[in-house]
């Protein structure tokens, strides 16, 4: 039986795995993962918002299609757990406010991020790379248990 994984995946990953050519880079891989079925995206009407807003941009020139392709996907496959309002909290980017308090609405989920600083510092907040380590880890510990 295969782990399941809950996140909320910052803007940045999803404009990173656009932009790389290489379908092995980290952030690729998440969003893989997330197709595949192993990361449930975590979601809601404003994390979409941005979503869009910023892939439209004209400074990534992403294709209209491809974007709408992925919009679709996390609309599909995404689940809208609530958000959990936190104060005295100092974030930087007061827009990335809503990925914190979505990721805090589901036990065990993860703020997927490039950009960690721009979030409290928590242990279920975690760049790309180390979202792909806890997975491995699940997988190899899943792997080794006793049937």
């Amino acid at each position: 039986m295969a782990a399941k994984f809950y996140a909320v995946l910052d803007t940045n990953v999803l404009v990173s795995s656009m932009y790389t050519g290489n379908p092995s880079s980290t952030p690729r891989q998440i969003l893989d993962m997330m197709l595949e079925g192993t990361i449930t995206p975590l979601v809601n009407k404003e994390i979409i918002d941005e979503y869009v807003e910023v892939l439209s941009r004209d400074k990534f020139s992403f294709k209209p299609e491809d974007i709408s392709a992925l919009i679709d996907a996390f609309k599909a496959i995404g689940i809208d757990p609530g958000r959990t309002p936190v104060d005295n909290v100092n974030y930087p980017d007061p827009d990335d406010i809503v990925f914190y308090e979505v990721a805090l609405s589901r036990k065990g989920s993860f703020v997927v991020t490039g950009n960690t600083k721009h979030f409290p510092k928590e242990p279920f907040v975690v760049t790309p790379a180390e979202m792909l380590e806890i997975i491995r880890n699940s997988q190899d510990a899943i792997a080794d248990t006793p049937k």
